[in-house]
């Protein structure tokens, strides 16, 4: 039913390389595939789905694994764009095919386009993120605790990483849980980005911090109300030193970080606003400390590009 090697090259070889199309509800891969889209669960093996032509050629240039490609009958128009990222040498994985109607019925999108990758994203440990890449003068992480919309979710890693962020690190807040940034929705509004910067899903917060704090890495909890009587100032995105190594703590939706999670932090960090606006939603704030992350970072790069 697949095919391991290369694509066939021309026309009469394609014809008689050509695998055969799958066309039962029941077949184990189609169950994989609809359980990783339609169903926005890992399977069994670990990997997730991703869907669209463009998801999954970001998924095909990010490294990670792939155990399966999936073209439905009217999504094979996009075979050509993707060939070249499928052939390589590197690259043994099944290419699948199935119909029109078999396709519809596991994919998560209203109006598929037909072409669905199986991958495995990659995992990052936490010595691998404080080991910043040489373009970066050090780590920037962010922290999702209890980021519950998967779109925000997606929305903040896309905006993280546009901005220079070195890796991200998800957590359950208080009652709130963060939505795997591996489900489909996630990725979608990721643009990929999810796989390519490295994650660590899943953290304890508590011992997330107190690690942090032992690495000597700054945590700043992104926070909405002022300061009572006695607690410590809130910061100004501009007033933090990006440059350092820091964490930013991003928390939910509607209810924000704990306030025992602000108070352990090592500061905390409020964006002014224009009066009669309490607050901006949580990827729209994190695109702005991001912004003024990467203007100072790209700042220190320049300078030091100047000396040397």
């Amino acid at each position: 039913m697949a095919t391991l090697g290369k694509p066939a090259r021309n026309a009469a070889s394609a014809s008689a390389a050509a695998p055969g199309i799958l066309t039962s509800r029941d077949n184990r891969w189609l169950k994989e595939f609809r359980l990783a889209l339609r169903g926005g669960l890992p399977t069994e093996s670990g990997s997730v789905g991703v869907e669209g032509v463009r998801l999954v050629e970001e998924a095909l240039r990010s490294g990670c694994r792939i155990e399966a490609v999936l073209f439905s009958e009217s999504g094979e128009r996009h075979h050509e764009r993707l060939a070249p990222l499928i052939a390589r040498p590197e690259m043994a994985f099944p290419t699948l095919r199935t119909t029109d109607r078999l396709f519809e019925g596991l994919a998560d999108t209203e109006h598929p386009q037909g072409v669905a990758a199986l991958v495995y994203p990659r995992v990052a440990t936490f010595d691998e993120l404080l080991n910043s890449p040489t373009s970066a003068c050090a780590p920037l992480l962010v922290v999702l605790a209890g980021v519950q919309d998967p779109g925000n979710v997606g929305t903040i890693l896309r905006t993280a990483g546009a901005f220079g962020a070195t890796g991200a690190i998800t957590a359950a807040s208080g009652q709130s849980g963060t939505a795997s940034p591996f489900s489909p929705k996630a990725l979608r509004a990721s643009a990929g980005a999810a796989l390519h910067l490295p994650i660590l899903p899943g953290m304890s917060l508590p011992i997330l911090l107190a690690q942090l704090k032992v690495a000597n890495v700054r945590t700043l909890a992104s926070s909405v109300r002022e300061p009572r009587d006695g607690e410590p100032r809130v910061f100004s995105p501009w007033e933090v030193d990006w440059c350092d190594p820091v964490a930013l703590l991003v928390g939910n939706e509607g209810a924000g970080l704990p306030e025992d999670v602000e108070r352990s932090a090592d500061a905390r960090i409020r964006i002014p606003m224009a009066s009669g606006i309490e607050s901006l939603n949580a990827a729209a704030a994190a695109a702005v400390l991001f912004y003024e992350a990467a203007r100072q970072r790209n700042s220190l790069s320049e300078k030091s590009g100047a000396k040397s």
